[in-house]
């Protein structure tokens, strides 16, 4: 996210070295280069289109990077009353997910280090994340603020057992939020699914860990969680919608008129992505993304809207 961020309210091109300066500023080299390239790939594997380029336009020796806002942002939309109000409900989870801390702490660091920068252009990364786990916040406050937690904790077919956990961080990984961290009861670092914590998770005192130096916490999370496959999915979406699918496909048909499925002129997508990220999402996009295949995607979604709708 710090690093969206500082792309993106860039002028213009900012050198490598700058952002280990701003970003990454107790990493070694070897450290910073696997990380800065870790992130610069998730970015763009997300769609973001980051931008290489010279930064003195007389010399093309060195590299700057950016992210321009008019090749990030989404078009004009209209909304009616109606779906501006849910709209408004759902931009509450850039404070509900605490991201705005993010931005802060980026902005803070650009305007110290006297980099002129564009805080408008924040306006279109407001993040469409979605944290409806309930125990979402006592995992990421107690990772914040280094207290253990202790829960309740049930995998698919059995009972809910305690569990004492260290938490390092919260990590969005294959459409699931996971608390990442050390488990004392094993003396092992684990990951916990937060959907199938049971109950109100009980914290202890403030500062009582450190978190090891140089984690990874998506690292950890690709390494322990388990595995999620990916799927092969047909999505049709509006002409002049679904820009994050779009982004994010191996082939976009344009003009298909489907048959069997929703009337009008429709755009096909196919991709690849794992159930759960893929029903995220189609579900952000609304009425203008329509899944056509798999079953367990299109039947993951309906799911998902069933649940919104029932009291």
């Amino acid at each position: 996210m710090n690093l969206l961020i500082t792309l993106l309210v860039q002028r213009h091109y900012i050198t490598k070295e700058r952002l280990r300066e701003l970003l990454y500023p107790d990493s070694s080299v070897e450290a910073f280069e696997r990380m800065f390239e870790r992130d610069k790939e998730e970015l763009r594997s997300l769609g973001v289109p980051v931008e290489t380029g010279a930064v003195d336009p007389l010399f093309d020796d060195e590299v700057g990077y950016r992210i321009r806002p008019d090749e990030f942002a989404l078009p004009d939309i209209e909304l009616t009353p109606e779906e501006a109000a849910v709209v408004g409900v759902a931009a509450k989870v850039w404070d509900h997910a605490r991201m705005a801390e993010a931005a802060t702490e980026a902005m803070r660091k650009l305007t110290a280090a006297g980099i002129e920068h564009d805080a408008q252009a924040l306006e279109i990364v407001q993040p469409r994340l979605g944290a409806e786990e309930a125990s979402f916040d006592i995992f990421w406050e107690a990772a914040v603020t280094r207290r253990p937690v202790t829960f309740d904790y049930a995998r698919p077919g059995g009972s809910a057992t305690r569990r004492h956990l260290q938490p390092w961080g919260v990590v969005r990984f294959s459409g699931r939020w996971y608390a990442v961290g050390l488990d004392t009861d094993r003396g092992a670092e684990r990951v916990f699914r937060l959907s199938r914590v049971r109950g109100r998770p009980r914290v202890g005192d403030p500062g009582s860990f450190q978190v090891p130096e140089g984690v990874d916490l998506r690292e950890v999370a690709a390494r322990l969680a388990p595995t999620v496959p990916a799927v092969q999915a047909v999505v049709l979406v509006r002409p002049g919608a679904g820009h994050t699918l779009r982004r994010i496909a191996e082939v976009v048909e344009s003009g298909v008129a489907p048959t069997g499925g929703p009337a009008g002129e429709w755009d096909r997508v196919r991709l690849t992505r794992p159930v759960g990220e893929l029903a995220d999402e189609v579900l952000a996009h609304g009425p203008d993304a329509y899944v056509v295949s798999p079953a367990e995607l299109r039947d993951e979604v309906v799911a998902r809207l069933r649940a919104v709708v029932t009291p």
